[in-house]
């Protein structure tokens, strides 16, 4: 699709997203060409945040993922229209759609998302970018320069150590290091955090049927 002469303007193009059940329009977003590309290669919605400046999943955190049903390009290809398959409220305030008030009405919170998987997101992106930019006396660095099998057997490690933990606070903090570990070992093989989640959402849908 990004082939097509759309027009990103700065890179990104606008993106209008439709509940395809009941034609409610949930949201107004962005996309460069990159979440472009991975919302077509993944099937489920990925937007370039402007605030954080990187490429998220939609649903990534709270888990109200959109399954892409189809898009469609405007008549000068200015922007897109996402028809999809809405898992969950649209809004970060809980209401189905980002248009749930009229103007001048006050803002109404329905349901507080947690959005505690951002922070795993956002050492993804560094570790993304030291994986691109190394710096000097950086551990993350090292691991990338010593290689996939050392990569996988640091992971290893940091999985048995996991399981052999004692007691609540020793078992945080070596599945922490797991944690990151997979991290370094998904960026060195170009495999994003939110292809994990794209997978267990697919999964769940699976399960529900």
């Amino acid at each position: 699709m990004s082939e097509y002469n759309l027009n990103f303007v700065g890179g990104l193009i606008p993106v209008v997203v439709q509940d395809y059940k009941s034609g409610d329009v949930l949201t107004l977003a962005y996309m460069n060409k990159e979440a472009l590309d991975l919302s077509l290669k993944t099937g489920y919605a990925h937007y370039y945040s402007r605030s954080k400046n990187r490429i998220r999943m939609k649903g990534e955190a709270s888990g109200n993922t959109q399954k892409i049903i189809e898009i469609r390009p405007d008549c000068e290809n200015n922007s897109l229209l996402l028809l999809v398959d809405q898992k969950g409220p649209a809004c970060h305030t809980g209401n189905k759609t980002c248009f749930y008030r009229k103007l001048g009405e006050p803002q109404h919170i329905k349901e507080k998302i947690d959005y505690s998987l951002d922070f795993i997101l956002d050492l993804e992106n560094i570790i993304n970018e030291t994986k691109k930019h190394p710096r000097e006396n950086s551990y993350t660095t090292e691991l990338f320069k010593s290689g996939e099998e050392n990569i996988k057997k640091k992971v290893g490690e940091e999985a048995v150590e996991s399981v052999l933990a004692q007691g609540r606070d020793r078992i945080i903090y070596e599945v922490a290091d797991l944690m990151y570990h997979l991290l370094v070992y998904l960026s060195y093989e170009d495999i994003k955090f939110s292809d994990i989640v794209a997978e267990l959402s697919r999964r769940n849908v699976e399960k529900s049927k």
